[in-house]
C-alpha cells in the first residue's frame, strides 16, 4: 500500500510535521511494509515559511529593515542558494502582529520592509520569489515595496511621496526610471487566497483596513486613495486594476506586486504543492490521508484540504480526512469528495484537553483507518 499524508496544521496543538508522523505512527500498526510519504502542506497562513524550508531546502536569511512604521527590525525569509528559490512572508517586514494596539493605523504604515526583503532576495540572485502576503499592517497599495525597489511616486509638483496609506490619494506620477534591473530576470509568484478588488466597497480598505486601525471615515479616504491610485497606473501602464481579482489583498499589494513586480497571483496551496511537486509524487497511491483543526463548509475555499482533493481527483485516488473537529454534513462531505472523514476527539473532553490529547488521538485514528482499509482489501 502506498499512503500519502498530506495534512495542513491543527492550529496550536500540531504542526503538519507532527501530524504526519502520528498517522505514520498508527499506519505501520497495521501495514508494517506500508510505502509512506510524507508531504506537509499549507495554504500561505501562519506556519507556510517552515513548509516552504522543507521543499526548497533554503537557509533562513536575516536582514535589517524598516517595519511598518519606518522603524528598523530584524526581519527573516528563505532563500534556497541551489535552485535560486526564495520565500518570503510579508508579515514577516510589514505585519500587524509586529505592532502594538495603539499604534495600528493603516494610514500610517507602509509596505517598505517588505520590498526590502525582496531587494536582498535579488541581490543573492533569485530567480523566483514567492511571497506570502497574509497579515499585513498596510493599506498603501504597494507603494512602499515598490519604493525599495527604485519606484518613486511623485505628487502634483513633481515631489517624491512618503509612501503610506495616507499618500495614495496625492499620486500624480510614478517614476520607475531606478527601477531595480535586477527584477527583469526573476519571477514573482504571489500566494494571494481572496478575490478582492482594489477599491470600492468589497476592496481592500472597506473590507480590511478596519482591522488595521483606520476609523470609519479613515476607511473612506484609503478608498478613494486607491482609486486614484488604479487610475494613476492605468493611465501610465494600460492596465486596469479594477478588473483582476484578487488585487485588493493586503491593502492592495496584490495589486502592487502585479503591476511593480509583474507577479503572478495564485492560491498558497497551489504554490506549495508545486514547490513540493505534489502532483507528480502522489501519482499510484492508494490513498492521501489529509486534515486540519477544523473541517467545515469554509473548507474548500482555497484551503489545503481544497488543494489535495483537487489533485487527488484528476489521479483518481480516494481521500482520507482526519481532523480535530468536524461540522459538515454527508451531503457536504459528498461535494467536498472526501471519502473518508472522521473527528480524531476521543470521549468527552474540552478544547484543551482535546488539543493536548491530538498526537494520541491522531494515532489512534490512523490505526482504525488502517484497519478499516485491511479489511476492505483483503476481502
Amino acid at each position: 500500500m502506498k499512503f500519502i499524508i498530506a495534512p495542513d496544521k491543527f492550529k496550536g496543538s500540531l504542526t503538519g510535521f507532527e501530524f504526519c508522523d502520528a498517522v505514520e505512527e498508527g499506519l505501520l500498526m497495521v501495514f508494517k511494509e506500508a510505502e509512506i510519504l510524507k508531504m506537509p502542506l499549507a495554504d500561505g497562513g501562519d506556519g507556510t515559511m517552515e513548509v516552504a524550508r522543507h521543499y526548497i531546502k533554503g537557509d533562513r536569511v536575516s536582514v535589517t529593515v524598516n517595519d511598518p512604521l519606518f522603524r528598523p527590525i530584524g526581519a527573516s525569509y528563505l532563500y534556497s542558494r541551489s535552485t535560486k528559490i526564495a520565500y518570503i512572508e510579508m508579515a514577516e517586514a510589514s505585519g500587524l502582529k509586529l505592532l502594538q494596539e495603539g499604534e495600528r493605523n493603516c494610514m500610517h504604515t507602509t509596505t517598505l520592509g517588505t520590498g526590502e526583503l525582496i531587494v536582498d532576495a535579488l541581490e543573492k540572485g533569485a530567480k523566483e520569489i514567492i511571497l506570502g502576503i497574509g497579515g499585513s499592517a498596510t493599506n498603501d497599495g504597494g507603494m512602499g515595496m515598490a519604493n525599495a525597489l527604485g519606484y518613486g511616486f511623485l505628487d502634483d509638483k513633481g515631489k517624491e511621496l512618503k509612501p503610506i496609506g495616507s499618500n495614495l490619494s496625492a499620486v500624480r506620477k510614478i517614476d520607475d526610471s531606478n527601477k531595480n534591473p535586477k527584477l527583469n530576470g526573476v519571477k514573482v509568484k504571489v500566494a494571494c487566497d481572496v478575490t478582492n478588488p482594489f477599491y470600492g466597497k468589497n476592496g481592500a480598505a472597506y473590507v480590511y483596513a478596519g482591522q488595521k486601525g483606520a476609523s470609519d471615515n479613515e476607511i473612506a479616504l484609503l478608498d478613494q486613495g486607491l482609486n486614484n491610485f488604479a487610475k494613476v497606473i492605468e493611465k501610465q501602464y494600460n492596465i486596469n486594476l479594477q478588473e483582476l481579482g484578487g488585487v485588493g489583498a493586503a491593502g492592495g499589494v496584490g495589486g502592487g506586486a502585479l503591476i511593480f513586480l509583474n507577479g503572478d497571483l495564485t492560491s498558497g496551496i497551489d504554490l506549495i504543492k508545486e514547490l513540493a511537486d505534489f502532483d507528480k509524487t502522489i501519482e499510484g497511491a492508494d490513498w492521501i490521508i489529509t486534515g486540519e483543526g477544523q473541517l467545515d463548509e469554509q473548507t474548500l475555499s482555497g484551503k489545503t484540504i481544497d488543494g489535495v482533493v483537487t489533485s487527488a481527483t484528476l489521479k483518481q485516488i480516494p481521500v482520507a480526512a482526519l481532523c480535530g473537529s468536524v461540522s459538515i454534513s454527508i451531503t457536504q462531505q459528498q461535494a467536498f469528495k472526501l471519502d473518508y472523514v472522521v473527528s480524531i476527539v476521543r470521549g468527552i473532553s474540552n478544547l484543551k484537553e482535546a488539543m493536548e490529547k491530538s498526537y494520541d488521538n491522531l494515532v489512534n485514528a490512523s490505526y482504525n483507518f488502517a484497519n478499516l482499509i485491511k479489511q476492505k482489501t483483503s476481502k
